[in-house]
């Protein structure tokens, strides 16, 4: 059963004693997942899987959930997908570390949270749009054009170099 307060703190400790070979699949299903403060997914999703190695423990993980996101062109609200794959070992010891630098703690137990908190922040995008044709927002009013026409005259355009069309 998992710790309510660190839902993604697996004890993998049986897995050091275990032949070469052995593995073991964890599956994670969150309503709402904290990876970190102010970094929350819904509909977290997660399988993982630990192989036991001579060098250490092998992490195979696939993970998504919906982020909440301000579009940056008509400011709305929206749910972001994200979905992120990685592969890492928790060494036994120095020799064997990756550049991840992952120990396995001596106490066995790995919480996967820092590791996906990582790997979530790094598929979040730059300049999040509600949908790819995101119309924006009027210059002159402030409308959301995605809801209506104001009937303004849109000039140059979202490029930061659509005002050297005005010169030309």
């Amino acid at each position: 059963m998992a710790n309510p307060r660190h839902p993604l703190r697996l004890n993998i400790g049986f897995l050091i004693k275990s032949p070469i070979g052995t593995s073991r699949d964890f599956n994670f299903d969150y309503e709402k997942m904290n990876l970190g403060e102010e970094l929350t997914l819904a509909n977290f999703l997660c399988k993982a899987r630990f192989d036991r190695t001579p060098q250490g423990l092998v992490l195979q993980a696939d993970f998504e959930g919906q982020l909440e996101m301000e579009c940056v062109c008509c400011l709305t609200l929206f749910e972001q997908p994200l979905r992120s794959s990685l592969t890492e070992l928790y060494a036994f010891d120095q020799r064997s570390m990756s550049e991840s630098n992952l120990l396995v703690p001596e106490n066995g137990q790995i919480d996967l949270e820092p590791l996906l908190r990582e790997y979530a922040l790094l598929e979040i995008p730059i300049k999040p749009l509600c949908k790819p044709d995101c119309k924006g927002l009027c210059p002159v009013c402030g409308e959301d054009l995605n809801l209506n026409d104001c009937g303004h005259v849109r000039l140059g355009s979202r490029s930061p170099l659509g005002a050297i069309g005005d010169f030309l």
